[in-house]
């Protein structure tokens, strides 16, 4: 075989991977946040999927932040709003400061014993730089205009209606009690899980 077919092979074998590369990650992209599993907190997977038709608030979490006190607004609109089908996921994460050190035990610990926390949280991940995990990496580059964009700092939300959808973010500077948050979260509950169905066109004959 000659180097101009040796060369044409390798260029085809790029293209095909291109391809087949673009297609899995719109896949997996048109799965929004469903398609991804992360690890419980426990160390247990726990697919996002399982929280289909919920609103969803997702926070990189910190211990060891001057917004670290979030925590106990967090818990609250969770208990205020669980029942309707609202779920707050806490994702520990050592990026910003080292205000994350601990294990993820110690981590369990310390937002249960101080702030009571009751809501799922998962294991410690990155959330920007070289090892962002896959999940974070979908949140601010696949997103929407206004969502999409770098983790800035600890304790930044991410809101996902009932269809699976990201529309809004909030800095660690917004705090959960705030009426901007606390109305885009009702506003999402009362939200239908699909959308609707368009009515069928009536025929111009009157049929």
């Amino acid at each position: 075989m000659n180097r101009f077919a040796l060369n044409s092979s390798k260029i085809g074998s790029c293209i095909f991977f291109g391809a087949v590369l673009t297609m899995a990650t719109s896949l997996f992209a048109a799965a929004g946040i469903y398609g991804f599993t992360l690890n419980s907190i426990d160390g247990k997977p726990a697919p996002l999927g399982d929280y289909k038709g919920k609103v969803v608030l997702l926070v990189n979490v910190a211990s060891q932040c001057g917004y670290t006190p979030q925590y106990s607004a967090l818990e609250s609109i969770y208990e205020k709003y669980k029942d309707q089908g609202f779920v707050i996921l806490g994702f520990p994460a050592n990026n910003f400061g080292a205000q994350e050190p601990g294990t993820n035990e110690e981590i369990k610990t310390f937002c249960t014993r101080k702030y009571k926390v009751t809501f799922p949280m998962y294991s410690k991940i990155s959330v920007k730089g070289a090892d962002q995990a896959p999940l974070y990496a979908y949140l601010t580059k696949q997103t929407g205009a206004g969502i999409a964009g770098e983790i800035k700092w600890n304790f930044t939300k991410f809101l996902v209606n009932r269809r699976g959808e990201v529309v809004d973010r909030f800095d660690s500077r917004i705090k959960p009690e705030e009426d901007k948050l606390v109305q885009a979260v009702e506003k999402a509950l009362n939200e239908p899980a699909t959308s609707a169905t368009p009515a069928p066109a009536k025929s111009s004959t009157g049929s």
